[in-house]
């Protein structure tokens, strides 16, 4: 990984004597952290999730496909609120995009889904799944950008000084 501020290391103090190494706090170290506190929360709410509804053998897994639906329907909102309505923090984007909804959202746990379907003789629900979940969640991602564009353009007129 580099770093994306390369003048905070120092320049040696002189010959044989090694360069200074910033502090990781300067660095990339708080993006890191709150991706992974962020990621802990969002897999967390992955599992209770799945503990609540879980899956029938053989079934459509479909806690699944709705925690991948609406967390890619979240991340459609979020992208547009930091991108075009406001300016956040800068560890607003790693926390909550990749950490929440990176942890929360599951491509490994939909492979495995569609592996044991296939595996236990259910390949027609496997390859609904697979397809359902990928016309789902590009539907879930454009609808999201479409309302939140939407719904920021009606707030900003509704605010516009008259």
């Amino acid at each position: 990984m580099t770093s994306p501020h390369p003048e905070t290391v120092d320049e040696p103090a002189g010959p044989g004597v090694p360069a200074r190494r910033a502090p990781v706090w300067r660095g990339q170290g708080p993006a890191v952290a709150v991706v992974a506190v962020g990621g802990a929360a969002g897999a967390s709410a992955r599992y209770g999730a799945a503990l609540l509804w879980p899956a029938q053998p053989g079934g459509f897994p479909w806690t699944t496909f709705w925690v991948n639906v609406v967390g890619c329907f979240v991340i459609g909102v979020f992208m547009v609120l930091i991108t075009e309505v406001w300016a956040p923090h800068r560890l607003v984007r790693p926390f909550f995009g990749t950490g929440v909804l990176g942890g929360f959202t599951t491509f490994s746990t939909y492979a495995v889904d569609i592996q044991q379907l296939m595996d236990e003789g259910h390949p027609r629900t496997a390859l609904a799944y697979l397809a359902a979940t990928l016309l789902a969640a590009l539907a879930a991602v454009w609808t999201a950008v479409a309302l939140t564009r939407r719904l920021s353009a009606r707030w900003r007129a509704g605010r516009a000084p008259s």
